[in-house]
């Protein structure tokens, strides 16, 4: 009862999965991801011995078909599985055991592999394929839209419980000590897709880098807005604020809210959180 895809940007070098399944919690099961690897999607009576086997196995050379074939062959309870891997060169493939539940299936091209079952129909699959083809932008974003074309084709046919995103790159993690560099999961939620679409545009506007045009200096209409909106969240309680006052306030603001990487130059802001305070 589950649909996802995995994908590969050859230009970033980032493997990622999304996925969204009537089960709770899809995001501890079904994504394994590695930088430099590949990425795996393990569903249908999940074995998540695929995830790391895999991995393993994509780490020693093997490709993606490769690698389902090793993992399939092993398995005797293969008929019962689903799998898609994309390796770390965009070779992809998809598998599905013939015991798997209607609309059961898979479409594998250069970059991603889509699959599902327990499906609507196939054209959650091919919605999904056509999609992230189709879709310009980061890793992420296509992967994202495409499971949200697929939930818009029909989706899981018993509905909506939890989804995820993970997408790895080299030193791609927090400070560069790991390569998850979006790892996000909605466990229980009645629109979980979308949900996730939030949290991602959250996970973005906390760490994703300030664009050059967003950096504004605080003076005229932008330092009004400022004291506004710092006082209205009880960061600023004077009267007359100079200059350093002001920093100091956004300063803590900043801290407080966890926006230390869009930390600007004193007498500059990111647009960005300005935005953000307003809301």
């Amino acid at each position: 009862m589950t649909f996802s895809i995995v994908g590969f940007d050859p230009e970033t070098k980032e493997l990622g999965i999304a996925v969204q399944s009537k089960f709770l919690g899809v995001g501890a099961v079904v994504p394994w991801a590695k930088a430099g690897v590949g990425a795996v999607a393990t569903q249908s009576y999940a074995n998540t011995a695929y995830g790391t086997d895999g991995l393993e196995l994509m780490a020693s050379g093997k490709t993606a078909q490769e690698t389902i074939d090793a993992l399939t062959s092993s398995d005797t309870d293969a008929a019962y599985r689903q799998v898609g891997i994309v390796d770390a060169n965009g070779n992809a493939a998809t598998f599905t055991g013939e015991k798997c539940y209607d609309w059961a299936g898979g479409i594998a091209g250069t970059n991603f592999a889509a699959q599902g079952n327990i499906l609507v129909s196939e054209e959650t699959v091919q919605a999904m394929a056509t999609t992230f083809q189709d879709t310009k932008g980061t890793l992420a974003e296509r992967l994202l839209k495409a499971l949200d074309a697929g939930q818009d084709a029909g989706g899981d046919s018993r509905g909506m419980q939890s989804a995820s995103l993970l997408v790895v790159k080299e030193k791609g993690g927090y400070a560069g000590f790991n390569d998850r560099f979006i790892d996000l999961r909605v466990d229980e939620h009645p629109d979980p897709i979308k949900e996730l679409i939030r949290i991602y545009e959250l996970q973005q506007l906390y760490f994703a880098p300030t664009k050059e045009e967003n950096i504004a200096a605080i003076t005229g209409e932008v330092r009004e807005e400022l004291v506004t909106h710092l006082e209205r969240h009880g960061y600023l309680e004077q009267t007359n604020i100079d200059d350093e006052m002001l920093h100091a306030a956004l300063t803590t603001y900043i801290h407080t809210e966890n926006f230390e990487g869009r930390e600007q130059e004193k007498g500059k802001i990111d647009l960005e959180v300005l935005n953000f305070m307003k809301k």
